[in-house]
């Protein structure tokens, strides 16, 4: 194995080719399991309104193909207890791989979205495309390896990439970041390698977005935006209940929202865009530049230690201190990204608004420059039940994202493009 963060628990499997294709009285069972996770028969005629008897045979029918399994026994509502269903985990693996601009995470699952191995390492997207997604390729194959599987058991990929991406075509559209990797085949080269799989391929935040949907605090919640903050800045939009990607697919790039005119110059080729002014980089280059003119002692202190570089954890860690120059930098950043949330308050009105990245570690300084910018730019309806809050999901957020974007595709209607979710 190499040196990157893993961990694991092993799993035996036999073999299924994906996408499964079910008809549409299966979808309707498939739908309810992978929402619910386990249920019995008479909740499948409760839920689809059938007779005991037609979910009784559209079960049976199910379990005779292999995806179904009974596991166990249910709670007795008077008479015998109930056989509880699931989906059957030894169908395959489904891999999610969230790739950042400074970080990747790598996951392998089984088909109920349950995490066996995972491992992450720092990354640099300044490297080409085949480059790192070659990385990505090889700890996927270390993760394999360590559960005793093979290349061919992976059913499905889910992958997050920094950047704005053309959805149907699964391919980066001039991503500012790592304009080198535009119209790389992501598809095609892992395809090479995990020949029996199908790959998805959607931006870091969409993906973020899904993961706190699906195992985060926005479960059940059905207008919420995610807003990533880090080296960039962008925002996955949750509407009633469906991740909204807009026409092509770059719906939610508010990093690109023009905040100054006269402000510097953004790596799209525009002036003053929030990401440019607001983003980890631009935090940095305004704290070096604090250290530089003396203004913060503090942070000229660490810059000294630090060989002339200012980290973002440098800065961090100066608000603690409560260093003026570093609490100011963090609540300008704030209020710049909250004028520009505000603009999405008024126009879509949310109910939650969930906050992560690299940069939502600098706690409530920054937070409550959001909050505060917001509410005061937003119609006082549209804030009436607003919550604004840092997810708690961490770095789960992405992989577990990725994971659930594979397992959207997995079982598909016969004949029909459209997935079960």
């Amino acid at each position: 194995m190499s040196s990157s963060t893993v961990s694991g628990t092993k799993k035996k499997l036999s073999r299924f080719t994906a996408p499964i294709l079910v008809n549409s009285a299966e979808v309707e069972i498939m739908r309810a399991l992978r929402r619910q996770g386990r249920i019995s028969r008479s909740e499948v005629s409760n839920i689809t309104g059938w007779s005991k008897a037609k979910a009784s045979q559209e079960i049976r029918s199910l379990m005779d193909k292999g995806y179904l399994v009974e596991v166990g026994e249910g709670v007795s509502l008077g008479g015998r207890k109930p056989r509880l269903l699931r989906i059957n985990n030894q169908l395959g693996y489904i891999a999610g791989i969230d790739i950042g601009a400074t970080s990747l995470d790598i996951a392998l699952a089984d088909v109920t979205g349950l995490v066996l191995q995972r491992c992450s390492e720092p990354t640099d997207v300044k490297l080409s495309a085949e480059t790192v997604f070659g990385r990505c390729s090889e700890l996927l194959l270390e993760l394999i390896q360590a559960q005793g599987a093979t290349p061919n058991q992976i059913l499905g990929i889910g992958v997050g990439v920094p950047g704005p991406v053309d959805f149907a075509r699964g391919v980066l559209v001039a991503p500012p970041l790592m304009p080198e990797w535009e119209n790389f085949p992501i598809r095609d080269f892992f395809k090479k390698t995990f020949i029996s799989a199908f790959v998805v391929v959607d931006n870091d935040v969409n993906i973020m977005a899904l993961g706190e949907q699906r195992t985060g605090d926005g479960a059940g919640i059905d207008h919420f935006i995610f807003v990533k903050i880090g080296t960039g800045i962008g925002a996955g939009i949750i509407s009633n209940g469906k991740l909204h990607r807009g026409s092509d697919g770059c719906a939610g790039d508010i990093g690109h929202i023009c905040v100054d005119k006269e402000g510097p110059l953004c790596a799209c080729g525009n002036k003053g865009c929030l990401e440019a002014m607001s983003a980890g980089p631009a935090i940095t280059s305004k704290a070096l530049e604090a250290a530089r003119n003396g203004i913060s002692p503090t942070l000229s202190q660490m810059r000294a230690s630090n060989g002339g570089v200012i980290r973002p954890e440098d800065v961090n860690a100066a608000c603690r201190e409560g260093d003026q120059a570093a609490l100011d930098i963090i609540r300008d950043s704030g209020q710049m990204i909250g004028d520009v949330l505000a603009g999405l308050v008024n126009f879509f009105n949310p109910s939650h608004i969930f906050i992560g990245g690299g940069i939502a570690n600098f706690g409530n300084h920054l937070l409550v420059a959001i909050r505060r910018a917001v509410l005061h730019r937003s119609l006082p309806l549209a804030t009436t039940h607003l919550s604004i809050k840092f997810s708690r999901m961490s770095s789960n957020a992405g992989i577990m994202g990725a994971i659930s974007l594979a397992l959207d595709y997995l079982f598909v209607l016969e004949d029909s493009p459209h997935l079960i979710i």
